[in-house]
C-alpha cells in the first residue's frame, strides 16, 4: 500500500502556486457536452477527477486533444451516446452533472449513481426535482438514473435547500431549454459562477450568477471557445492553513482573495497573519494559535471543504474551540483519525468540541475522504516525529502535486510504494 511519509516539526516558508479549481473543472468538463465546436480550457488541474471525468467523455464520444500540461480542446460535437458507464461514474461525485449536460444536449441521459467521498446522504432530490419542472421524465431503473423529456421548456424552479450542484446541473439542463429558467435560492459558490461565465464564453445567455437568482434564457446551440478555469480557493485555504500550523511564512499565489474572506476572517480571530495582495495572499505565523468558533456554510459563509483542515489547527490552539458542521451529516469521521496524534476532540452529531493540546505526535493514520487527507497532511506537517499516510486515492482526486509543492516550501514529506521506494516527484498513483 502506497503512503506518504512526513517528518514532522519543519516550518513551511517561500512561495506556492494554486492549480485551477478541482471543483469547477469537475463541471465545466461536462458542460462541454452542451457545445458543439472545440472547448479549448486552460488552467485545469492535473488531478484524478479531472482523469476521470475525461475519460467518461472520451467513452462517449468525445475528442481530446491535449495541448499542454493544462490546456485542454474538447470537441463533443459528434458525441452520440447518453450511457456513461458504471466502472467510470462511480469513481466521482461530480459525474451527476453528467444528467444535466447530456438532458440538455439531447433530451436524455442514462447515467449510474455518482460515487466520491463518503461522508453521508447527499441526495440529488433538488436536481431531480428541477429537471422535473424543465419538462423531463425521471426513473431510476436497476440503479441507473434515466432521465428523458420530449423537449425542455423553461420553469421557475426554487431549491428547498442551497445545493450547489443541483444549481449547476438545472443550469446545465436549462441552458438550451426553450424561454427562460430562473433558479431561486441558488449557490452563489465561485465554480457555480465559474460554470455560468464558461457557458456565457459559448454562446449561453446566463444572468444572476453568484447571487441567488440565476436567469437563464435558452439559446438553440452553443459553439466553441477557449476559457480558463479559476484558481481553486480550496487548495488555497489548505496551503493558508498549513502555513498557520507550522508557524510559516508562506506566499499563495493565483489566488482570488475574495473567495477567501472567511478563511482569512477565522486565521486573523485565530492570531494569525494575513496579507492580501491582487492575486496572492501571505500567511505568517509568530504567535500561539488562538481557540475560535466555526460553522461551515454555504458561500460566503466558512466551506465545508476547509472545515477538516481549520479543525487539525484548532486540536493545538490555546482553549476551546467549537466547530460546527451545517452541510453534511457526517464529516466528522476523520476525527478518530486526528485523535491518533494526540489531538483532543469530542463529536456529538454536526457538532466536533476541540480542547486544544500543546502539540500533536505523529502516527500511522488514513485519508478516509478527499480534504480529511489534507487534514492529515497537515496534522504530520506540525506533528514530533514521523507520520505515516494510508490511502492516498483520496488526496491525489483533488490535490495537483501535493507533497511536490510541499517539498518546495521545506516540508520533509516523501511519497513511498509497496517496496519502499520513493516514487519520483509529482508522481500520481
Amino acid at each position: 500500500m502506497d503512503k506518504l511519509v512526513i517528518m514532522g516539526g519543519k516550518r513551511l516558508c517561500g512561495e506556492v502556486t494554486v492549480s485551477g479549481a478541482k471543483n469547477a473543472a469537475v463541471a465545466v468538463i461536462p458542460a462541454t457536452l452542451l457545445v458543439e465546436g472545440p472547448c479549448r480550457i486552460e488552467n485545469v488541474p492535473n488531478i484524478k477527477d479531472v482523469h476521470v471525468i475525461l475519460d467518461i467523455l472520451k467513452y462517449l464520444g468525445a475528442k481530446i486533444k491535449h495541448i499542454n500540461e493544462y490546456t485542454i480542446e474538447i470537441n463533443c460535437t459528434d458525441i452520440k451516446s447518453c450511457n456513461p458507464p458504471y466502472e467510470l461514474t462511480s469513481k466521482m461525485r461530480a459525474s451527476y452533472y453528467l444528467i444535466g449536460a447530456l438532458l440538455g444536449r439531447f433530451n436524455r441521459a442514462n447515467v449510474p449513481p455518482p460515487g466520491g467521498c463518503n461522508f453521508g446522504s447527499r441526495p440529488i432530490d433538488m436536481h431531480i426535482k428541477g429537471f422535473e419542472a424543465l419538462g423531463a421524465n425521471i426513473s431510476i431503473d436497476k440503479g441507473i438514473i434515466e432521465a428523458e423529456a420530449e423537449k425542455l421548456v423553461a420553469a421557475p424552479v426554487f431549491l428547498d435547500v442551497v445545493s450547489v450542484g443541483a444549481t449547476i446541473n438545472i443550469m446545465l439542463a436549462a441552458v438550451r431549454a426553450q424561454g427562460t429558467t430562473v433558479i431561486e435560492n441558488a449557490a452563489k459558490e465561485p465554480h457555480v459562477v465559474d460554470v455560468a461565465n464558461f457557458l456565457n464564453a459559448m454562446g449561453a445567455n446566463i444572468r444572476g450568477a453568484g447571487t441567488d437568482v440565476i436567469k437563464i434564457k435558452g439559446v438553440e446551440k452553443l459553439a466553441g471557445g477557449t476559457y480558463s478555469i479559476i484558481p481553486d480557493q480550496i487548495e488555497a485555504g489548505t496551503f493558508m492553513i498549513a502555513a498557520a500550523a507550522t508557524k510559516g511564512d508562506v506566499l499563495v499565489k493565483n489566488v482570488i482573495p475574495k473567495h477567501l474572506e472567511s478563511l482569512t476572517a477565522k486565521l486573523t480571530e485565530m492570531s494569525v497573519n494575513v496579507e492580501e495582495y491582487d492575486d496572492s495572499i501571505r500567511v505568517f505565523c509568530n504567535k500561539p494559535i488562538m481557540k475560535a468558533n466555526v460553522k461551515t456554510m454555504p458561500y460566503p459563509g466558512f466551506p465545508t471543504d476547509l472545515q477538516p483542515q481549520i479543525v487539525t489547527l484548532l486540536s493545538v490552539a490555546e482553549g476551546t474551540s467549537i466547530v460546527t458542521e451545517s452541510i453534511w451529516d457526517n464529516r466528522f469521521q476523520y476525527v478518530d483519525e486526528l485523535k491518533r496524534f494526540g489531538a483532543q476532540i469530542s463529536v456529538d452529531g454536526k457538532v466536533a468540541v476541540i480542547e486544544g493540546v500543546k502539540r500533536l505526535s505523529g502516527a500511522p493514520v488514513k485519508a478516509t475522504d478527499l480534504r480529511a487527507g489534507a487534514s492529515m497532511i497537515i496534522a504530520g506537517l506540525m506533528a514530533e516525529g514521523i507520520t505515516e499516510i494510508y490511502e492516498l486515492c483520496h488526496i491525489d482526486r483533488g490535490y495537483e502535486n501535493m507533497e511536490e509543492k510541499l517539498r518546495k516550501l521545506g516540508a520533509q514529506i516523501v511519497r513511498k510504494s509497496d517496496d519502499g521506494t520513493p516514487q519520483k516527484i509529482g508522481e500520481v498513483v
